[in-house]
């Protein structure tokens, strides 16, 4: 195709984070997982949940001061009292988990095989998650992309960002969305894969779109539901300053204008004060990480926060938080009790100081065109909003961009169903223009 003739690759590099020298050979077993559970384990959980300190909140603070202490009351007496480990251990083994040694770390994978019916096309597809997120995330989307009645049907990939969950965090500084692009391209190739689609969101839409520039001829199609793409300096500029009065002269629609504008309210104020914790673990990850670590409501509070404000910005105006509107409990501790239990919280921090020192030009990358076909899922509640217009600047093959209707940041936790339609839809353009 011509798209693959042209296009500018990234290098592929290679690396190794254990400490002493690169063996001459790599351990390519790929060795199957089973999430556990002790006792002991559970037992200094409880001890350490009764043990937590509560600060009273501000009268009608609710979650404008960060998470509430009432209600964070109410989620640490039903992680105590009712959470039900041992049963998500069984649903987190409802899949089949292994692992494999890649560049010295063992990555944690899930590999779903699908029910296919006659005539079907077996598509492979990774899906990447981000922070504070895990694997778990994908569990509602996952039948609805493996068991599906149309032309195609999915064989799904989910692994671990190394330093989150079940992954063996790098022993060596440097690790950054690169790396794990690299590594996951690695992990393909161990799974007999040489073409396939990728999707992410959050960290996973930074590390897709690496493996785009990467190796663009393995990658059939880049989903995101998180766009990475920004406009020249001078014309993002002038589309700012047109595009509320005169949007048609900048590309933009009305649904633009909708979510851009007031353009203070919507970008700049929203993230100032959702981006604390990122300057926090841009820079010393390890000593806010230290607290996190040793108390499970207070990591609680910390991720969940973000469960609420990144799934609708209005939640910060309830005094639960919202959370409760588009997620269980269960699941929300589920994903809390991955990092607990394998004490993650600090590497996957880490990841964003690896990722925003010296070469945050290069591992941040969002200029650099991506030519691979592409998919757009612009939720109206993500952090921050790109056009159409502004995505071809980045995107030069988008084969589909999706107004959606509703949703935030957290999109196949939150809503699996308009992901994977978005997803199936984007993936049947593709296909359709493909040589047969």
């Amino acid at each position: 195709m011509a798209w693959r003739k042209k296009t500018k690759k990234i290098p592929v590099g290679d690396g190794w984070w254990r400490e002493g020298e690169k063996p001459l050979s790599e351990d390519r077993t790929i060795r199957p997982f089973v999430v556990e559970t002790s006792e002991e384990m559970i037992q200094d959980l409880y001890q350490r949940i009764g043990q937590t300190r509560f600060t009273e909140s501000l009268e009608d603070g609710r979650f404008h001061y960060g998470f509430n202490s009432a209600y964070l009351k109410k989620v640490a007496k039903y992680w105590r009292h009712e959470f039900d480990w041992e049963k998500q251990v069984r649903v987190l083994n409802k899949y089949p988990h292994f692992k494999t040694n890649i560049e010295g770390l063992d990555v944690h994978f899930i590999h779903v095989k699908p029910v296919q019916r006659a005539g079907q096309k077996v598509l492979p597809l990774m899906m990447v998650h981000g922070w504070p997120g895990s694997f778990y995330e994908f569990y509602k989307i996952l039948p609805l992309l493996t068991e599906t009645e149309g032309d195609f049907v999915f064989e799904v990939i989910c692994p671990s960002i190394p330093g989150y969950g079940y992954s063996e965090a790098p022993h060596t500084q440097g690790f950054t969305c690169l790396d794990a692009a690299r590594i996951f391209h690695k992990l393909m190739d161990r799974l007999d894969f040489s073409d396939y689609y990728v999707q992410g969101g959050d960290w996973g839409a930074f590390i897709t779109c690496s493996m785009a520039l990467m190796k663009p001829e393995c990658i059939r199609g880049l989903h995101l539901n998180m766009v990475n793409a920004k406009a020249g300096g001078a014309l993002s500029i002038i589309s700012l300053l047109v595009g509320r009065y005169l949007p048609f002269l900048v590309g933009f629609t009305r649904e633009d204008v909708c979510r851009i504008y007031p353009f203070m309210q919507k970008n700049v104020y929203k993230i100032l004060r959702e981006s604390g914790y990122m300057h926090i673990q841009a820079t010393k990850p390890d000593t806010a990480g230290c607290g996190l670590n040793n108390s499970p409501v207070g990591l609680a509070a910390y991720i969940l926060e973000k469960f609420s404000t990144w799934t609708d910005y209005k939640n910060r105006d309830l005094e639960d938080g919202g959370l409760e509107r588009k997620f269980s409990l269960d699941d929300l501790l589920t994903n809390i009790m991955i990092y607990w239990t394998t004490g993650s919280i600090i590497p996957s921090m880490r990841f964003y100081k690896e990722n925003m020192g010296a070469n945050f030009q290069k591992t941040m990358d969002n200029t650099t065109k991506i030519h691979v076909p592409t998919g757009l899922a612009a939720f109206p509640h993500e952090l921050l909003h790109c056009p159409r217009v502004w995505a071809r600047s980045r995107f030069t093959d988008i084969r589909s961009y999706t107004y959606m209707p509703r949703g935030g940041h957290f999109a196949a936790f939150e809503e699996p169903v308009l992901l994977a339609q978005d997803l199936l839809q984007f993936v049947k353009k593709v296909e359709s223009k493909r040589p047969k």
